[in-house]
């Protein structure tokens, strides 16, 4: 196996690559931090909205929080199929720039 060394690291495409990970990971968390706080507030200031009767033994706070807690899987799918295709890839093509092996 080659030696990799630090100097042959293109900074250009790794900084392009931190910034997009940076965006991704920003808005994800931004999203689901919205998500479950708006949830909490809801709670706090309008338990009322919460306690509707959607059916005879339902209020409306049992799906609302299924779907905060869903929305939570999906966020976190989404990134990881993020990071599985472009993320790797992008990283698995800086690592090859750095032995050489360019495409």
């Amino acid at each position: 196996m080659p030696i990799v060394s630090i100097g042959s690291l293109d900074q250009t495409r790794f900084q392009e690559l931190v910034t997009r990970k940076r965006a991704v990971s920003a808005v994800l968390s931004t999203l689901i931090l919205a998500i479950y706080f708006g949830f909490i507030l809801i709670l706090a200031f309008r338990r009322d909205l919460l306690a509707l009767k959607v059916g005879e033994h339902l209020t409306l706070g049992v799906p609302v929080g299924l779907a905060v807690i869903l929305s939570a899987c999906v966020l976190t799918g989404i990134y990881v199929a993020w990071a599985n295709s472009v993320y790797d890839e992008s990283v698995r093509d800086l690592v090859d720039g750095m032995r050489g092996e360019g495409k």
